[in-house]
């Protein structure tokens, strides 16, 4: 092999290299294009709106006294046990909820938001 073969051939190594590292990372990087999709995916949203509702009428009865500061954080306990189940979920459904587990999870909240507003 002379010194132009080495060299090309070399040159060819690298970039057939740098190409698989490249197809690598894209690949790499598409999960998580889908796992941002996935956030917003229609029945996480619906859950996850819920909970934030909650959160501001927890926040409504401290204000105007109607619940404990204690109280309070219990409820926010409660939801964020269901924020973390709803997490769970979607990670092993590829990033979204099944209509069973929005179902479950929808139970869940209403317990909770009938604590709310007793």
């Amino acid at each position: 092999m002379n010194a132009i073969t080495r060299v090309s051939s070399h040159a060819l190594m690298a970039a057939a290299l740098a190409a698989a590292c490249c197809a690598a990372s894209a690949q790499a990087a598409a999960p998580a294009a889908d796992g941002q999709w996935a956030k917003a995916h229609p029945r996480r949203e619906q859950v996850n709106t819920r909970l934030a509702n909650q959160d501001r009428r927890i926040h409504k009865e401290v204000r105007q006294g109607e619940i404990t500061k204690g109280q309070a954080a219990q409820l926010h306990q409660q939801d964020h046990q269901i924020r973390a189940e709803e997490r769970t979920m979607a990670s092993t459904n590829g990033g979204h909820i099944t209509k069973t587990e929005q179902r479950a999870l929808n139970q869940q909240e209403n317990q909770v938001s009938r604590e709310i507003g007793h």
